[in-house]
């Protein structure tokens, strides 16, 4: 009897197992979070846009006010030195878009901003209806001149997510995306 019960307990095991492994493979049995944190990009270099792990960083629109090209830099966060892309349109508040070579379903931003500055992130479908918004009337600001200008997180949740606005900044002022995280609809 007991030898019985050990090869049902053994046999059960091995198919659970199996079956496990099987879900893992085809990318059923968990979502795999993608991040971007641009310590890999080089600061005060303008550009027009700027690509990593399928996602494509560049303006929402082109300026209106004059006919210079419009770019992104990367510009540092001062008590961590840590990067965040940045309009790098100082006289005209131009979103910053970030485009998905795949459809994604969620995305997380840890952001930072000037103290003017109003924060926005809103999610676009392949037609460009939007289909979620996330935002702060106000950015967090630091309580005193020691400390650093604090982080903060918004995120939208869709499917069918082709590419994401972060706006908010006036003229003169920045909202920063330091870290973006996503999920595509294929996880």
């Amino acid at each position: 009897m007991d030898m019985i019960l050990t090869f049902r307990f053994i046999t059960k095991h091995v198919f659970l197992n199996a079956w496990i492994l099987v879900l893992a493979c085809c990318g059923v049995a968990s979502s795999q979070e993608l991040v971007i944190d641009f310590e890999s990009a080089q600061i005060g270099k303008p550009t027009p846009t700027w690509s990593e792990k399928g996602v494509t960083f560049g303006l929402a629109y082109a300026p209106k006010k004059n006919k210079s090209a419009g770019r992104v830099s990367f510009f540092p966060h001062l008590g961590s030195n840590r990067k965040g892309i940045v309009s790098a349109m100082a006289n005209e508040a131009i979103p910053i878009r970030a485009t998905f070579d795949k459809q994604v379903k969620s995305v997380k931003l840890v952001l930072w901003g000037s103290t003017t500055s109003s924060a926005f992130v809103t999610a676009f479908d392949a037609d460009g209806k939007e289909i979620a918004k996330e935002g702060l009337e106000r950015v967090p600001v630091r309580k005193s001149p020691e400390e650093q200008v604090p982080f903060f997180e918004l995120a939208v949740h869709a499917n069918g997510i082709s590419y994401i606005e972060v706006s908010g900044s006036q003229p003169g002022g920045f909202v920063a995306i330091d870290e973006i995280r996503y999920l595509s609809l294929e996880h």
